[in-house]
């Protein structure tokens, strides 16, 4: 939708245009107005506020304006076949993250172990993108992320980030949070507690040494862990440890669920990786990310402001 706000000519005209500047706000804003009776009301609660004056809302307005071009303009420069859409605000209220049923170890509830899941209760149309390892370091997939304003999270292993701490501080600074998937990516299942204590915590000190916080979210590699793994997670500091429910790769996608569709609050899983390791490069597997949730009528949200 576009819309497109008229100078006044006369303090008579004022009226009409603040209206028309806040028409042209909520519709920018939502990515398409809602409803069909055109009346903007305040939140649930909430008195209905004074509008601001036309200069300010033009400034506004033109802020928006040059924001969606800039994303209209990426979409075209990263050969995607629709701008990506937008995602809601975070929530007020976080929604209760619990164990998926059957991914439970024994005392899982009485410990108070982080909880596995691989959906978030959402009825937001979102889903959320994670990446595993770090062994690809693409600087045009920091480029594409950046210009599409797409969110994800990053979950790092040590041995695979040394060679460039760099880039994932260049990720950091644009927002992503940088996540705990040991220091040397070995199959947890099995090991003993110590072993895994050690593999968690020492990524923990890593990542806080290196980029200065601790981090609260852990996923096992391969998405194989036991008790031990978990216990070891909850002393290390760890709160979360969300696995997925999709993965897509540069060329294609694979689905935990045999009715292969996406559901509101689904965790995807991708991997750093390069034409070394699959058929195509980062961009080539955001492209193809992308053009399926928004095809499918789904924004990208961030993971850690469900949690």
């Amino acid at each position: 939708m576009r819309a497109v706000v008229q100078n006044d000519k006369s303090r008579a005209s004022g009226g009409v245009r603040i209206g028309i500047a806040v028409l042209t706000l909520a519709a920018i804003a939502s990515g398409c107005a809602q409803g069909d009776n055109g009346r903007i009301t305040a939140a649930g609660g909430q008195q209905p506020l004074d509008a601001p004056p036309a200069r300010a809302l033009d400034s506004y307005a033109s802020k928006l304006r040059a924001a969606h071009a800039a994303r209209v303009a990426a979409a075209q420069r990263w050969r995607l076949r629709t701008v990506p859409l937008t995602a809601p605000p975070a929530p007020a209220k976080k929604p209760r993250i619990t164990t998926r049923q059957g991914f439970e170890v024994t005392g899982h509830r009485r410990l108070n172990l982080p909880p596995v899941f691989t959906t978030v209760p959402t009825r937001d149309k979102v889903v959320f993108l994670t990446i595993d390892d770090g062994a690809e370091k693409d600087p045009a997939f920091l480029r594409m992320m950046s210009e599409l304003k797409v969110p994800y999270s990053a979950f790092l292993s040590g041995y695979l980030i040394r060679n460039g701490y760099g880039y994932f501080e260049q990720m950091q600074d644009r927002g992503v949070v940088l996540n705990n998937h040991t220091l040397r990516h070995r199959l947890m299942r099995g090991m003993s507690y110590s072993a895994q204590k050690r593999e968690i915590c020492g990524m923990q000190r890593l990542i806080e040494k290196r980029y200065g916080k601790r981090p609260t979210l852990f996923r096992p590699p391969y998405g194989s862990y036991d008790g031990a793994t978990l216990r070891a997670a909850k002393a290390c500091g760890i709160e979360y440890a969300p696995l997925w429910n999709e993965e897509v790769f540069a060329d294609h996608w694979e689905y935990r669920e045999g009715d292969r569709r996406l559901r509101p609050g689904d965790i995807v899983l991708t991997h750093f990786r390069g034409r070394d390791q699959w058929p195509g490069t980062m961009p080539d597997m955001i492209r193809r990310f992308l053009n399926k949730v928004t095809a499918e009528g789904y924004a990208v949200g961030r993971l850690e402001d469900y949690l």
